[in-house]
């Protein structure tokens, strides 16, 4: 039987460090909160990394520490209720009609602006493709929870990306009549 091939902690941020510092951009909005948050994953990474059993599990297990440290950080600040959400996401359409590329800016900027709880599960859902039940058992949350915050979650984005299309516009009518 061979033995496992080994991982040093160098080969670990080469293969995965633009990686990690994409979803940990999407999760905190900021450059400096992502930089801050990737470099403390690749530090606990060192520290456990005897805890790597599959190479082929890297990414997997780095996006685990990092779920862990933005989640610890989201403890030290003061939560947003759901309830401020004001919006009824029956209202919105399912689909967004979009004339062109979605802009990679104004979607950080709608992301900014989700709570916490919300924003984790889209971006475990879509970011890491992970199912309703593997997101349910990661964050230790019932299902119907992961399903209730990903329907409000995307209602928000589709709302606000909505209103941003909608300004934008405005701004280019008003422009053009003066």
């Amino acid at each position: 039987m061979s033995e496992p091939t080994k991982l040093d902690i160098r080969q670990l941020v080469t293969d995965h460090h633009e990686s990690v510092y994409r979803y940990a951009y999407r999760l905190t909005g900021a450059t400096a909160d992502a930089e801050d948050l990737s470099q403390q994953v690749f530090l606990i990474a060192q520290t456990k990394l005897e805890q790597l059993r599959e190479v082929g599990a890297a990414r997997s297990w780095l996006f685990t520490i990092l779920r862990s440290c933005f989640s610890k950080s989201l403890r030290r600040r003061q939560p947003v209720p759901a309830s401020s959400m004001e919006m009824n996401v029956d209202e919105i359409a399912e689909e967004m009609p979009l004339d062109g590329p979605l802009d990679e800016e104004l979607l950080q900027a709608a992301l900014n602006q989700l709570p916490e709880e919300f924003r984790l599960v889209l971006l475990m859902f879509y970011y890491e493709d992970c199912s309703y039940r593997e997101i349910a058992d990661r964050l230790g949350i019932a299902i119907g929870t992961v399903m209730s915050r990903l329907s409000r979650g995307k209602g928000y984005l589709r709302c606000r990306l909505l209103e941003s299309e909608y300004q934008d516009a405005s701004a280019g009518e008003s422009k053009l009549n003066p």
